[in-house]
């Protein structure tokens, strides 16, 4: 069978991300379909040969200082150092290193990658423009799948990238991007590119539109969800003690979202809508403060000042714990002004919790009729999906057995079967 190559760029990422979750789900669903797994990473391991220091490192990276990607740069731009000056190495995880606390972050695979600061030298080398740097495998590689805009190449291989979405330029107000260096690689990307995926078909149009890429050069594929089965470990009964002896909320008495604190997820006529429903259950917030944070949430801290807040925000939650909050809950809810697709709705779903969501960008794909649809901008029609959860049993009961057949849409077999669609195209 063919050999895959996927970058572990948002794997390697302590707290994880969306497109980390969307990495690690391909690396399981493209093994499934019994191709040669191989995931590349960007780490600054040791240059030494010695094999234990090696994966030492692997599993306690050393951040790259700001100082150090300045003189990466610097290097470029004098032309004394290329962005690669190595061939990725692989790794050998003999289990000398216990692996279990990152359990949960590696992907399943066959064969590990690395090369030094790759990601990095690759960005850097673009953004001074010295072009798509090229990655040279001391293994065959059939194809390498980009999980994200970056500008990298597999030499000898079909490369195809993922655009998540356009949000960047379809709402630039949301986003820190550097807009003109953004559309810049992304334009570079859907010229050069064997094949661009994607995973709606709100962000496909996007795609076509915006860069003008012909149709047949995008493929959706969606996403899918699977929930490991030790986040499942625990009955309802002991996600009720948990809950409630930990957040101090009561079980199926709280609405919850989760997701970064940052412009486009509306985070503050979420809470606006929230107080004025005048609901009862608590807000629970898990989501780390980003751009424009303390805006967001400055209802949150005024009523904390006050003593009066029935909302609790969290930095973080570990993928088991944040489980067990998702089943405990009484809603899910997810006003973002745009998505790309809208995992977390539909890991409320396959968890049977009932979810609120926009009606704007992918989230209306992802939910159909099996949650509530408002108007992100209308704060008093996100009051109005609030008390409907509050009040409403039997919706919330028809919601949550719709909600699970939805999910079923997105399930791991329908995606890899998409996948198996595409690759075979391009193989």
């Amino acid at each position: 069978m063919p050999s895959v190559l996927i970058d572990g760029y948002n794997l390697a990422m302590a707290k994880g991300t969306g497109i980390a979750t969307y990495a690690r789900n391909l690396c399981t669903e493209v093994s499934g379909l019994g191709h040669e797994v191989s995931v590349l990473y960007g780490e600054r391991i040791a240059e030494g040969d010695d094999p234990l220091l090696r994966e030492i490192a692997f599993f306690d990276p050393v951040e790259l200082p700001k100082s150090k990607f300045g003189k990466v740069i610097r290097a470029l731009k004098n032309g004394s150092r290329s962005p690669f000056d190595l061939t990725p190495r692989e790794l050998d995880l003999s289990g000398k290193v216990v692996p279990h606390p990152f359990a949960g972050r590696l992907p399943i695979c066959d064969r590990i990658f690395n090369g030094e600061d790759l990601f990095h030298r690759a960005n850097a080398g673009f953004a001074v423009g010295r072009g798509f740097s090229k990655v040279h495998m001391p293994a065959n590689i059939d194809l390498a799948h980009w999980t994200y805009p970056l500008p990298i190449e597999a030499k000898g291989a079909a490369n195809i990238y993922t655009m998540h979405d356009l949000v960047p330029l379809r709402l630039p107000y949301t986003t820190l991007d550097n807009k003109r260096a953004y559309l810049k690689l992304v334009k570079q990307i859907a010229s050069r590119a064997d094949h661009i995926v994607t995973v709606s078909e709100c962000s496909k149009r996007d795609i076509i539109d915006l860069l003008g890429i012909p149709e047949e050069r995008v493929t959706n594929t969606y996403q899918s969800v699977a929930i490991p089965d030790d986040a499942l470990k625990f009955s309802d009964e002991e996600v009720q003690r948990i809950v409630e002896g930990g957040f101090d909320v009561g079980y199926k008495d709280y609405s919850l979202f989760w997701g970064s604190i940052e412009p486009k997820k509306n985070i503050h006529r979420m809470i606006e809508g929230y107080l004025a429903s005048g609901a009862e259950a608590s807000l629970v917030i898990v989501g780390a403060r980003a751009w424009k944070s303390e805006e967001e949430l400055r209802l949150v801290t005024e009523a904390a000042g006050r003593g009066k807040s029935r909302i609790i925000q969290l930095s973080y939650c570990p993928q088991g714990t944040l489980v067990n909050l998702i089943r405990g809950a009484k809603a899910a809810i997810f006003p973002s002004l745009y998505e790309g697709f809208g995992l977390p709705a539909l890991e409320a779903m396959l968890l049977g919790t009932p979810v609120i969501g926009s009606n704007t960008g992918s989230l209306p794909e992802v939910i159909g009729d099996a949650g509530l649809q408002v108007d992100p901008y209308d704060s008093k029609a996100i009051a109005g999906a609030f008390s409907q959860m509050e009040t409403d049993d039997g919706l919330r009961a028809e919601l949550i057995v719709k909600g699970k057949a939805q999910a079923e849409l997105f399930s791991p077999a329908a995606y890899r079967k998409r996948l198996d669609a595409l690759y075979r195209k391009l193989l």
